[in-house]
């Protein structure tokens, strides 16, 4: 049988998993962490703690401003120094929450030890009020609060369960870690997501280029199906090494082969999707009472001399990770957060992590340096790459004339901003940037065009 995967688009970038071989390892406690209200899709939350507070970690330290919103707590035990703005990766005033920090003393009730907890608890609502309490959210990339995820509208059903153990991007191997070093949690924590979703089956879908991971978590699935009957209906599907097969609608594709129609969601075609990191998440918060205060983040690149996966306490500052590490290599001109792909350059090295921090990737010169632009061709290259069958070098043409009616009904608003048109266009047009600035107008326009009815 062959390997799944996506039917539209899609390119082979080289894996360069150069940090796969280095197991997690806890990062010292920084001196000052600096937590972020802004580190979930949706509103942001509101600070419960002032200036003087002494906390602990685990403690709330800010409440959901919205019904799209999460709790946020705090990963160090210490006194709060300041509640104000500060610069974010891009450099834009966001509000954190500064506490210096005091030792690691952690909440009432946490448990922090390694002691593995594969019983689950029948009442569906406590769990899902667990993992509310617990801030958890999507941290496969959207950082879509989980307790909103879980509750599907009225009319909607969920059919099936996807994991996202892809991790498809180049550098990243912080997933594949947390599969190798954490399965037995990724596997009850999926059996919690399934159970709360009420589905019979759940597919943890992992790319062919990490069989150790396809081999280690298939054996834990046998062992606790032998335990319970909660672990039934989970299984590991191998998917073909192809980006971006980690996205939420292709890994949809590949598994069910269902499409989501223009503008839809996954629950339109009875799916849910959540990531590696968001099950560990899971079991942490149902089974440990912890909720998020850290998360494993890759430090890579070539011309990086230490390559790491190390487990962040979150609102830690980059530089401090990249000084435990040796400091920016002399011939990096580059640190992006994420990967290649998908990534955002860092704009100020003194902005701190958050939930969804994933990877810092270090890239000299030659890797940067885009070549020169000249008149597209009209090859298709991009459209053949596009996984969402968009037309990229049209959508280009139509955002150089700002035709955004145009953009509208060709619908620039599906685009995922994975890359692929960038990484296949032999003209070196910037087609991802010309879409990702048009694509936000145009967003702009139809939020506009919702508020008025």
């Amino acid at each position: 049988m062959a390997t799944r995967t996506f039917s539209i688009g899609g390119v082979h970038p080289k894996d360069a998993k150069i940090s796969r071989g280095c197991a997690i390892e806890p990062l010292p406690l920084p001196p000052t962490v600096y937590i972020s209200m802004s580190q979930h899709i949706g509103a942001p939350a509101k600070p419960l703690v002032a200036v003087g507070d002494k906390v602990k970690v685990g403690q709330p330290v800010a409440e959901p401003g919205g019904f799209v919103s999460a709790f946020i707590h705090s990963s160090v035990s210490g006194t709060v120094k300041s509640i104000g703005p500060r610069k974010d990766l891009a450099g834009n005033p966001q509000t954190c929450i500064e506490i210096a920090v005091e030792g690691d003393e952690w909440m009432e009730g946490i448990d922090t030890s390694d002691t593995l907890v594969t019983t689950i608890d029948d009442d569906n609502k406590a769990v899902l009020e667990k993992i509310r309490l617990a801030g958890v959210v999507g941290l496969g990339g959207a950082t879509f609060p989980t307790h909103v995820k879980l509750s599907p509208p009225p009319g909607k059903t969920c059919e099936m369960l996807i994991i996202n153990g892809c991790e498809c991007e180049p550098y990243l191997t912080s997933d594949f870690r947390t599969l190798l070093e954490k399965g037995e949690q990724v596997v009850v924590g999926a059996a919690i997501l399934k159970q709360v979703l009420h589905v019979d089956k759940a597919v943890i879908g992992i790319e062919d280029n990490k069989p150790e991971a396809i081999k280690h978590v298939r054996s834990i699935i046998k062992e606790f199906q032998k335990i319970s009957s909660k672990y039934a209906g989970i299984s590991v599907m191998p998917l073909m090494k192809k980006y971006p097969e980690g996205g939420e609608k292709q890994l949809i594709d590949a598994v069910m082969h269902r499409q989501v129609r223009s503008g839809g969601l996954p629950i339109d075609v009875g799916a849910v999707v959540q990531n590696v990191a968001t099950a560990l998440a899971v079991y942490d918060a149902v089974q440990k009472n912890k909720p998020i205060v850290d998360n494993s983040v890759t430090v890579t690149g070539e011309c990086f001399p230490k390559q790491a996966n190390l487990l962040v306490r979150v609102g830690t500052p980059l530089q401090y990770i990249i000084d435990y590490l040796g400091g920016v290599p002399a011939d990096a001109v580059k640190v992006i957060s994420g990967g290649p792909m998908m990534g955002k350059a860092i704009a100020n090295l003194d902005a701190a992590t958050v939930k969804g921090t994933s990877a810092l990737l270090f890239l000299r010169a030659d890797q940067t340096v885009r070549g020169q632009e000249s008149q597209c061709i009209r090859c298709g290259r991009c459209a053949d790459a596009c996984p969402m069958g968009l037309e990229p070098f049209l959508l280009n043409k139509l955002a150089k004339n700002a035709d955004m009616e145009q953009l509208e009904a060709n619908a620039i608003q599906d685009c995922i901003e994975c890359g692929c048109c960038l990484y296949s266009c032999p003209a070196n047009i910037p087609l991802l940037d010309r879409i990702r600035i048009a694509k936000g107008q145009v967003l702009g326009i139809i939020r506009a065009r919702n508020a008025k009815k």
